[in-house]
């Protein structure tokens, strides 16, 4: 391969991150790299489906769509563990239902009603889970959902979009990626005062990082390689603390069988 082509359709505050991981890829295989962040991440899913670009961090969710296809194009190389103790060091994460702080809002079931934001539906932190959840709360009946939970409902087409609408007090609450959250609390450290967690869902199996079929067998298991061994190197120790990560576990399609669950239940039920 001429060039190695990585993109994220993450959030895009974990960039820096990606950036550095592709150099590090880069130096260890000793091929060129590059990582995709100056299209809109709708072309980078189309573009990583269609093999021209190789390596992608991508939503549970989308991973388990692609992996159920019939050829699926793309296979798991790796998922991170973050180095937080909540994740119990495990490659697992959480969503983070947060409001204003000076909001009347002290639980989820204060939402009912209000107004929530969520980025995008193909979304497992931001939307699946609130679904799933809400299917606890109101079982959709024999005919399907009867009601709307939220009194009012805004998809902000980002983590972040959505939780500056919180900031701002457009929105009620919203569900943002627990490492997303982190990662701009670390950065913004003065939005924790104006923010209050008032429920946590899940946890779900973490965001996994593939690569497409495409990708010779060789380059794709040299790949893996490198992150699942980036932790025992003194740089890449210094790459992963940058991103609140501990270390790359190998994971198997199974283990995302719980978003398929998530899925299933949720596909009847409305915000």
């Amino acid at each position: 391969m001429e060039l190695l082509k990585v993109t994220s359709i993450q959030s895009p505050n974990a960039d820096f991150f990606c950036r550095l991981l592709t150099r590090y890829i880069s130096e260890h295989l000793e091929m060129p790299a590059r990582f995709v962040d100056d299209i809109p991440w709708p072309e980078r899913e189309r573009l990583l489906d269609a093999g021209e670009i190789h390596v992608g961090w991508i939503c549970g969710l989308p991973y388990v769509w692609k992996a159920d296809q019939a050829q699926p194009v793309i296979e798991l190389l790796a998922a991170p563990v973050m180095r937080h103790p909540r994740y119990q060091n495990r490659p697992i994460y959480f969503s983070d239902v947060v409001v204003h702080r000076e909001s009347e809002f002290k639980a989820f079931a204060d939402l009912r009603g209000a107004s929530w934001a969520y980025n995008e539906p193909h979304s497992q932190s931001g939307y699946n889970i609130t679904r799933f959840h809400l299917a606890g709360l109101d079982p959709p009946g024999p005919m399907g959902p009867t009601r709307h939970y939220f009194g009012r409902v805004v998809q902000a087409g980002s983590h972040l979009k959505a939780l500056q609408l919180v900031l701002e007090r457009r929105v009620d609450a919203a569900a943002i990626d627990s490492t997303v959250l982190e990662l701009e609390l670390e950065s913004r450290p003065e939005i924790g005062a104006q923010l209050r967690v008032v429920q946590v869902l899940g946890p779900s199996p973490i965001p996994p990082w593939v690569v497409s079929k495409w990708v010779p067998l060789g380059i794709r298991e040299a790949l893996r390689s490198t992150l699942l061994h980036m932790h025992a190197d003194p740089a890449g120790q210094t790459i992963l603390a940058r991103g609140q990560t501990q270390r790359f576990v190998q994971v198997e399609d199974r283990d995302y069988d719980p978003i398929r669950h998530m899925a299933r239940v949720a596909q009847a039920v409305r915000l």
